[in-house]
């Protein structure tokens, strides 16, 4: 990056940031991606892992947000990522006869309509007895009814490093751990950034013709490095999700509830349930948003208000807080912020994007990118990303068809085949091709049965990541997929990190001391009364990066 003068350079390894990235790329731009922690640490690996058009949305007559989510749903499932993007199912349970199921289907009407002919089945009315049958862990006098509709779920994150590596692979160079820490100017004017590399020390200059800061909640914090005001501000609102085990909750469906605030989901996650989420304002740690006593607590309470057989504290595997970067009016409250997405000039040679929701993505990259290009020196194509398949996914039909096939090859079992074409799509040959070499590598993880050692050593190897925390917590979920919270795999995975990364036996010892104490940080954070006691608790936990504020 330092002997190189790009066309585009983006801050911020988000989605948005991640998909700037290749849409420029795939214009056949040259282009520089810079990141202060890992791919996807910040929001884009707590989200509620759906790809939805937002029913909600339709309430608020914003039709036009739900109709261009809707399609990038379609584009997702069907195209980009079918790999890594799949629908589920949600029941809605109806409460008040008759006005509420002409009200309600009128809306799951328009939402169908709006998202077209997209393989994703469209929605259906239930009587009392077939919602209970599909949902038999719901109190049978907290619904009359209830319909049932279609969106799509994903593991935010590893979609996240995966438009990451498409981008590298039509050209764009990539790096982690390397936070912006001031601008380049000539006159007014923006021509590239400084970047500190955090594992030598030393500061580079990346120059360019047009810079795009896709940071999210930190768009404010480098609006200031540049020294100028912003054209919008950005607020962050918490957001907090807890996972439970799969037979806590007898459901054969997802569940959507109203709240007085937003709505609950309840979202199957494999053996486990993902049941969340919160919409309160956050002016504390942007890169460590901690959940607190009282966020649980309510996520449980108004859980139990239907559940036959109640969740407690101790059904609680995993918690996790993400930040929504919400564009910011003078006095509304978070949770009535639009999801809208904008794109301003704040200099020449800046461009910033911020807002928007993780399924329009796409979109938010392609808007910024559009406003970048006005500003090269040269006529550069219209966007190609909503035809370029995500690595993985050219194939990937052919593969899952084959499947039993690949598990007589390899070895393994079908369901670890399953397992691996649900993260990998096409790409899995690069985990065989580990496995074939190292064959010990094909056991699963102590402690985390559902995860491989190979999926371990190739996050490493082909997967960007540096530190302990970037597979327990994102390349894998095992810290919210594990009461342990990934303690009991911490050392296992650290040693097979170490034989790619070349760690020492004290390097090893680092990784797997700083895991657990962030962990023991976040578990006494949450038993905390209020988000400033609960932030000071996991703000203490030593940080491998110290001196870097966030994803920027």
């Amino acid at each position: 990056m330092a002997n190189e003068t790009f066309e585009v350079v983006v801050i911020g390894g988000g989605v948005v940031g991640t998909g700037s990235a290749l849409d420029a790329a795939s214009r056949g731009l040259s282009v520089a991606l810079v990141e202060a922690r890992d791919f996807a640490s910040g929001t884009s690996s707590r989200s509620s892992k759906l790809i939805h058009g937002g029913l909600r949305y339709l309430e608020q007559l914003d039709f036009r947000l739900v109709r261009e989510a809707l399609r990038e749903r379609s584009l997702l499932l069907n195209t980009l990522a079918p790999h890594l993007v799949k629908p589920v199912p949600f029941l809605y349970p109806l409460e008040h006869h008759v006005w509420e199921r002409g009200y309600v289907g009128a809306g799951m009407v328009l939402y169908d309509e709006l998202a077209g002919h997209d393989g994703v089945p469209r929605h259906r009315h239930l009587t009392k007895r077939q919602a209970l049958r599909i949902a038999p862990g719901l109190k049978p006098d907290v619904l009359i009814g209830g319909i049932q509709y279609y969106d799509g779920r994903v593991d935010d994150a590893r979609h996240t490093l995966t438009v990451a590596r498409t981008a590298a692979h039509y050209g764009a160079a990539v790096a982690n751990n390397a936070p912006v820490v001031g601008f380049l100017r000539e006159g007014e004017r923006v021509t590239g950034v400084r970047v500190r590399d955090v594992v030598s020390g030393r500061e580079i200059e990346v120059r360019a013709q047009q810079v795009v800061n896709s940071t999210g909640v930190w768009t404010d914090d480098l609006q200031h490095l540049v020294g100028e005001r912003g054209k919008f501000r950005v607020r962050a609102s918490k957001g907090i999700h807890l996972v439970v085990p799969r037979d806590r909750i007898q459901l054969d469906t997802g569940l959507i509830l109203r709240t007085e605030k937003s709505v609950l989901f309840v979202i199957p996650w494999g053996r486990h349930w993902i049941v969340g989420t919160t919409d309160t304002d956050w002016e504390l740690s942007k890169a460590h948003p901690a959940a607190s006593r009282t966020d649980i607590d309510y996520v449980l309470e108004h859980a139990n208000k239907v559940l036959s057989q109640p969740l407690t504290h101790a059904d609680v595997e995993g918690v996790y807080a993400g930040l929504r970067p919400l564009l910011s009016g003078e006095s509304e409250s978070t949770s009535k912020l639009s999801r809208e997405h904008s794109v301003a000039v704040p200099v020449p040679g800046l461009v910033a994007v911020a807002g928007g929701k993780y399924t329009t993505y796409r979109v938010m990259a392609k808007d910024a990118i559009d406003a970048a290009a006005r500003g090269i020196e040269r006529s550069v194509p219209p966007s190609a990303t909503h035809r370029t398949e995500l690595l993985g996914a050219e194939g990937y039909w052919a593969l899952w068809n084959g499947r039993h096939r690949l598990a007589q090859e390899s070895g393994l079992h079908i369901a670890r085949i399953e397992h691996l074409l649900n993260r990998y799509g096409a790409r899995i040959e690069e985990l065989l091709d580990l496995v074939r070499a190292q064959p010990e590598l094909a056991e699963p993880l102590p402690g985390a049965d559902d995860y491989l050692a190979v999926e371990v050593v190739h996050s490493a190897s082909h997967e960007g990541a540096r530190h302990l925390d970037d597979v327990l917590a994102r390349r894998t979920r095992i810290s919210i997929e594990t009461f342990h919270r990934g303690t009991e795999t911490a050392l296992k995975a650290a040693e097979l990190m170490g034989d790619v990364l070349g760690w020492d036996r004290a390097e090893v010892r680092r990784e797997v001391d700083a895991y657990v104490a962030r962990v023991e940080a976040e578990r006494r954070s949450q038993e905390q009364p209020d988000d400033k006691a609960a932030d000071e608790v996991r703000t203490a936990a030593p940080d491998l990066l110290a001196g870097v504020t966030g994803d920027a």
